[in-house]
């Protein structure tokens, strides 16, 4: 007995002192005086938990959330249920992926889809509200393919909106109703947050109307390649504010804020094996989303600046590898952008940039990766002047483009200024004498790179049918199309062939 106590009393006097300390370590910090961040261990009625980035939780979420949630809306997205393959595709698959994993739900449900009341929303997502007459943001995928678009409110009142434009590239659109005297929130520069900082994600998930999480913010400029692989992003801009606040589908469109209420962020996507969340929630940052509305609201189109370079992302260890296969290079893995190519009479090209030079800023903020590169450059309108740091050789270089449009402009475009082809969303290619004579046609061109959302897309054209007659008229090249609408305003009837060899007449009225 005597031996077993020995044994047990080094044990005990460790949990003595052990204990001690702890209650001196409660009574040093609860007498703390002045101390505005109480001990955790304090039962004082003002206790709240340790500060992250100035912010705390607590209440400061409560406040945050009740300014965010009445500026948050449901947006039901109607369409044909028989127009075309795109619009049989669910919104959310795009971005959140198959919920059933694989095992052929994803159809099912589409089919469920096709099957259902035409009063019945094709997809639900989520939208902000950003100034007080009725203007909203949400995500372009949310909108996409929509014959009429319904929001409702916070507190069950429901609108029909118009769509104002979208942009792909982004995935951003905007949408006005017709009310005045809303609630708003007001957009916060982005450029401002850090990596730990609280954020609140609130949206309508799962059709749960007015849902707040937290979480931080994980990470920031994060390029997660969705945008041109999964959408219709021509020349996507993904430079996303990750988070591990639960972003599920029907939180597209829905807003990401700090600690005081004000708008970081458009959520958009997750990173999912299942379809829901997994722990992590990409946002579009709230500067490039306000670029982007400013310039639908202002010119109708977006204003999208351009380097004019083909590049390899160096800090991608694969395509670093398959670029060095294919060109029986050496180039080294690490941070920057390497040009691989420049476009002739570019803004890069008149500023002296060449193949095989390594871009490492952009106005003197580090290019560590494409992401970082896209959002620098692309968040500016053509004819913005950027100061461009690359290394040559080893050695490093400063200069100056001025950012040009595709078309090698530099000065604003409006609606007015967009080709036919451009303001119906598609391109044509013609038809071979010989397609036209396996198949019995007399014209036809072939549509190609229908954009979403596009006049074309609307009627259920998708790339590949072949467009026969524009209003009554015979079309044979791009030409003729641009002929056939140029100055053109009204109905326009559109005579197309799927790929079944169906024939179809549907119209839309000429943007």
């Amino acid at each position: 007995m005597k031996s077993t106590l020995k044994k047990l009393l080094p044990f005990a006097v460790v949990g003595v002192i052990s204990g001690a300390t702890t209650v001196g370590t409660i009574q040093y910090f609860g007498h703390s005086a002045n101390n505005g961040d109480q001990s955790y261990f304090t039962s004082a009625a003002n206790t709240s938990f340790v500060g992250m980035n100035t912010a705390t939780t607590g209440d400061d979420f409560v406040k945050a959330a009740k300014t965010t949630v009445p500026a948050v809306v449901t947006i039901k997205n109607y369409q044909s249920r028989t127009s075309s393959r795109a619009s049989e595709q669910d919104l959310f698959d795009f971005f959140f992926g198959d919920p059933f994993g694989g095992r052929g739900g994803g159809q099912q449900r589409q089919k469920q889809q096709q099957q259902a009341p035409d009063n019945m929303p094709s997809g639900m997502g989520s939208g902000v509200i950003i100034s007080p007459d009725g203007y909203i943001i949400s995500n372009n995928h949310v909108v996409a393919g929509a014959n009429k678009l319904e929001v409702v409110l916070s507190n069950k009142k429901a609108y029909i909106a118009t769509l104002i434009g979208t942009d792909p590239n982004t995935d951003i659109s905007l949408l006005k109703i017709e009310e005045k005297g809303l609630p708003y929130l007001n957009f916060a520069n982005s450029d401002n947050i850090e990596v730990g900082q609280w954020v609140l994600a609130v949206g309508n998930p799962l059709g749960l109307n007015s849902t707040v999480t937290a979480g931080i913010i994980s990470a920031k400029g994060r390029g997660i390649g969705i945008l041109g692989s999964q959408g219709k992003a021509s020349n996507p801009i993904e430079s996303f504010i990750q988070t591990d606040a639960a972003i599920n589908p029907g939180n597209s469109g829905g807003a990401l804020v700090n600690a005081n209420g004000d708008l970081i962020g458009i959520n958009s996507a997750i990173q999912s094996t299942t379809g829901y969340y997994q722990g992590y929630g990409f946002a579009i940052p709230s500067n490039l989303a306000r670029k982007i509305v400013e310039d639908i609201k202002k010119f109708g189109i977006v204003q999208r600046g351009f380097l004019g370079v083909a590049s390899l992302d160096l800090s991608d260890d694969q395509q670093v590898a398959m670029y060095n296969k294919q060109k029986k290079a050496n180039l080294k893995a690490g941070s920057g952008v390497y040009v691989t190519e420049v476009t002739d009479n570019s803004g890069a090209e008149n500023a002296g940039i060449k193949n095989g030079d390594i871009i490492t800023k952009i106005d003197g903020t580090a290019i560590t990766d494409f992401a970082d590169l896209s959002m620098a450059v692309g968040s500016k309108r053509p004819g913005d002047k950027v100061q461009v740091t690359y290394t040559r050789n080893g050695k490093e270089n400063v200069t100056t483009v001025t950012l040009k449009d595709q078309k090698g402009g530099t000065s604003a475009r409006t609606k007015a200024d967009l080709s036919v082809t451009e303001k119906i969303g598609a391109e044509f290619t013609p038809l071979s004498d010989s397609f036209k004579t396996s198949y019995g046609l007399n014209s036809g061109v072939i549509a190609k790179n229908v954009a979403e959302g596009s006049e074309m897309a609307k009627i259920g054209v998708v790339d590949n049918y072949i467009i026969i007659e524009i209003n009554g008229k015979p079309v044979n090249s791009q030409d003729d199309v641009e002929k056939a609408l140029n100055k053109y305003q009204g109905n326009v009837q559109v005579k197309f062939v799927d790929e079944y060899g169906r024939i179809y007449t549907k119209g839309f009225k000429m943007p």
